[in-house]
This record gives structure tokens, C-alpha cells and sequence, in this order.
């Protein structure tokens, strides 16, 4: 089974891999509901959708029907004004047929022009704290693409007391010297504020290097079980904070993921050389450079 830990200071024991619900974007739902049983077997009992990820709301609500109890469910906004995020975060608990989430994440909140709006007094950030003294909501994160995310998601947390953080980890991108330095700090003030810390592109390989848009990421993931493998558990070796880590939206990926995760507490975590080899063998390149390809 996947080990489990305490998702910040929710009082939730989260396994150590989060559902990432994008994977559902255009499933059915008697597709899906096999997907999600084959996660909840291998220990998965937290969910991560948004309200951008297609169909995905629509399409866990069966499933949630019936397993509701069983998981923590987030959800997220891409609004940054307040009455949008409402609207947002309502229109969300009607697509998932359920009367509260567990966590809403203020989605790739990135752009300094979109931070301002969020935390006027009108914005996403007031809105959703009152939605939380409301019941709709438990708990509030924030997430974020790029090589800027790990300084902006620290200037989140200096602004309001946020539950989670999501960006991303992987040993490519933590090679740029000041992404590490900038993570390194985040996770610092994480830990000491237990704030939990959620990665997403564990299993990234690179961008496309095609344009014919038939795929399940934006990225090309890996697609060497071995190398999968020590990607995951790079991610889960991490002694403190320990670090969630959100599953591939190309489906494809989750029983391997899975399998990674639930080993990683006997098998030993990846040395540097053997990762470097990965990256030669399979073609690995960073996703963002700060630069030209900050965006997805």
C-alpha cells in the first residue's frame, strides 16, 4: 500500500500520491470509475481536479456518489475576482454532486497582474475564506506552472495563511540552480508552518516535439518503467517536508506510478548519477526555462 502522512495541518493522512484528475478530462465515466477503484485499492484516498480540466467534475461525480467518505476531494478556480470565484467554486460542488470539497486552489495564480486582483479585498482570496467560514470548503491552497512558482507561492503565503501549495518537482527542473534555491526556501517555510506541499510533472520527459495535439499531456511523459520508477521515488524520498505527488494527466501512467509509489518505501532512493543517466538515456529536458517556455 502507498504510505500515508498528514496533508499539512488538515488533520487528513494523505496518501503520498494524490489522484490527478485532469486524466479524466474527456472519459467516461464507466471508464473512469475502474481508474479510480484501481487507485483507491493502492492506498489513494485524495483526489485533485479543477474546475478547468474539462469534464473531469461530471465525470467523478458517480463515482463520488458512492465514495465520497473515502477520499479528500480538491478542486480548483482559475477566477481572480471574488464573484467569479464563487460562481466558480458553486458551479464546481453542482458538477461533483457533492455539498463541499475538502481543499479549492487558486489555479496557477502566476501573473503579478492576476495576484493583484486575487488579494484585493473583492478578490478570489476574501471570497473563498468566507466560502470556508461558510462550510463550502474546508480548507484553501494555491498552484502554479513555471520556474517563477516557488517565489510567488512564497509570496502567497506571506499575504494569506494558505493550507497547501502545488508546483513543480522533478530532478530536471531542480538542476536551474536558482528554481532549487527558490524551492529550498519554500519548503522551509512549508515545513515550519506545515503547509502541505504538493508536485505535479514527476513523470515528465520534455515537451511535444510534434504538433499533432493527439495526446493526454501537454508534456511527453517518460514511458521506461524503470525510469518512471526512480522519478517517483526522487520525488517521495524527500525526508522533510515530505512531498505529495500528483499522478500524470495521460491515464496511462497511473497503475506504473502506483506501483513506484508503493515500493518506494523498501526500495532505495535514486543517487544523482542514476538520474543523470535517465536523463541522457530517455532525453529528459526541463519544462520551463524561465524564459521562453514558462507557459503551457
Amino acid at each position: 500500500m502507498i504510505e500515508r502522512t498528514p496533508f499539512g495541518r488538515t488533520g487528513h493522512d494523505s496518501s503520498r500520491v494524490i489522484f490527478g484528475a485532469a486524466a479524466l478530462w474527456s472519459m467516461p465515466s464507466e471508464k473512469a470509475a475502474p481508474l479510480l477503484d484501481t487507485a483507491l485499492a493502492a492506498g489513494v484516498n485524495h483526489i485533485d481536479t479543477a474546475a478547468a480540466y474539462g469534464e473531469s467534475e461530471p465525470c467523478l461525480a458517480p463515482w463520488l456518489a458512492d465514495h465520497r467518505d473515502d477520499v479528500f476531494l480538491a478542486t480548483k478556480t482559475g477566477e481572480r475576482d471574488g464573484d467569479g470565484a464563487r460562481h466558480s467554486l458553486e458551479r464546481s460542488l453542482q458538477r461533483l454532486g457533492v455539498d463541499q470539497v475538502d481543499l479549492i486552489q487558486l489555479h496557477n495564480l502566476v501573473e503579478d497582474h492576476e495576484w493583484d486582483v486575487a488579494f484585493r479585498p473583492e478578490g478570489a482570496v476574501a471570497a473563498l475564506a468566507k466560502a470556508r467560514d461558510e462550510g463550502l470548503v474546508r480548507f484553501i491552497g494555491v498552484t502554479g506552472h513555471g520556474l517563477r512558482i516557488a517565489r510567488m507561492h512564497a509570496r502567497s503565503l506571506e499575504r494569506f495563511d494558505f493550507d497547501s501549495v502545488l508546483l513543480p518537482y522533478n530532478f530536471s527542473l531542480l538542476r536551474h540552480a536558482g528554481y532549487r534555491a527558490d524551492v529550498e526556501a519554500l519548503l522551509e517555510t512549508c515545513a515550519t508552518r506545515n503547509v502541505a506541499v504538493q508536485t505535479i510533472k514527476a513523470v515528465a520527459r520534455r515537451r511535444w516535439r510534434d504538433d499533432d495535439g493527439r495526446h493526454f499531456s501537454w508534456y511527453e511523459p517518460l514511458a521506461d518503467a524503470d525510469a518512471i520508477g526512480r522519478a517517483v521515488r526522487y520525488v517521495l524520498a524527500r525526508p522533510a517536508p515530505k512531498l505529495f505527488l500528483n499522478t500524470s494527466s495521460d491515464a496511462r501512467l497511473l497503475q506504473p506510478t502506483l506501483d513506484a509509489a508503493t515500493s518506494a518505501a523498501t526500495a532505495p532512493a535514486p543517487t544523482d548519477e542514476e538520474l543523470e543517466a535517465d536523463m541522457a538515456a530517455q532525453g529528459i529536458e526541463p519544462l520551463f526555462d524561465g524564459a521562453a517556455l514558462e507557459r503551457i
